[in-house]
């Protein structure tokens, strides 16, 4: 008779789930969890394919597995297939981050209701879909789970020039906390985070975006004076600074932390 103490048991790497990663923070998160040691599957738009492959390789070189699936968040088949997929390859799902998101630069005077739904879908039902999801696959499998979400800044203070892109992200901190009280009795958790200007493809659009809108010569010059003003660091951050706080939110110690939207902008908003 073998002795059960001497048996070896089998023990899966966690799997985390990020969108909207093919670049940015996305990417930072992904490569990051990938060096915490979990498997990753990793989503964007079809036309960020490329970029993806991208992605996956370096998260390959890490030693970790990795697979690429194409989804556009606001459509509820694709997110439905993305999970299933990342729960099939890998039999589970324990972290899902809702990071695709859509920014808009514009007075709310001047926008139109085609700008209105093309934020929200991504910013708002994309997320929505995303957590749902993630939510019936952790409950389904009974072994906890973490749920984080990209809220901003913005969605806890309204903004001149980003009205309809600051109510999508306070809508994402409400999701956060109204899931949170749902899920607590199944072991999952639920959070945040809420980058000020990061040295993204998105600070440079919003750059871009001023110059147009304010005429001046150099947009990425007035935001990264604008955060030297305001912030206790003086500085932008990069995406590797929202990753190290989605790599403790996915962590073990973390888990006494759940519902909350946490501020990470060098200091510009205090709590």
């Amino acid at each position: 008779m073998s002795d059960p103490a001497s048996s070896t048991l089998t023990i899966h790497p966690r799997v985390a789930l990020i969108t909207g990663a093919a670049q940015g923070i996305g990417r930072a998160i992904a490569l990051r969890l990938a060096e915490d040691g979990l498997d990753i599957a990793i989503a964007d738009l079809a036309s960020q394919r490329t970029k993806l492959d991208g992605v996956a390789e370096e998260v390959r070189a890490k030693g970790r597995r990795c697979i690429v699936l194409e989804c556009n968040v606001s459509q509820e088949e694709e997110v439905q297939r993305m999970v299933q997929a990342t729960e099939k390859e890998f039999d589970g799902l324990d972290v899902m981050v809702a990071n695709a998101g859509r920014l808009l630069v514009k007075t709310m005077v001047d926008s139109t209701l085609t700008d209105f739904d093309s934020i929200f879908d991504t910013n708002v039902r994309g997320v929505f879909l995303c957590l749902r999801a993630a939510a019936q696959v952790m409950i389904k499998r009974g072994r906890g789970g973490k749920i984080i979400s990209a809220s901003s800044v913005s969605g806890k203070k309204g903004v001149a020039l980003n009205g309809i892109y600051c109510a999508s992200k306070a809508a994402v901190r409400s999701f956060t906390q109204a899931l949170a009280s749902e899920l607590g009795s199944y072991g999952i958790t639920v959070n945040a985070y809420a980058p000020g200007p990061i040295d993204t493809p998105l600070l440079q659009y919003s750059a871009d975006s001023l110059e147009q809108l304010l005429g001046v010569p150099d947009g990425k010059e007035l935001i990264l004076n604008f955060q030297a003003t305001n912030s206790a660091l003086k500085h932008v951050g990069m995406p590797e600074d929202i990753a190290g706080l989605v790599s403790f939110l996915a962590s073990k110690d973390s888990a006494f932390i759940t519902g909350q939207t946490i501020t990470i902008d060098g200091g510009g908003w205090m709590d």
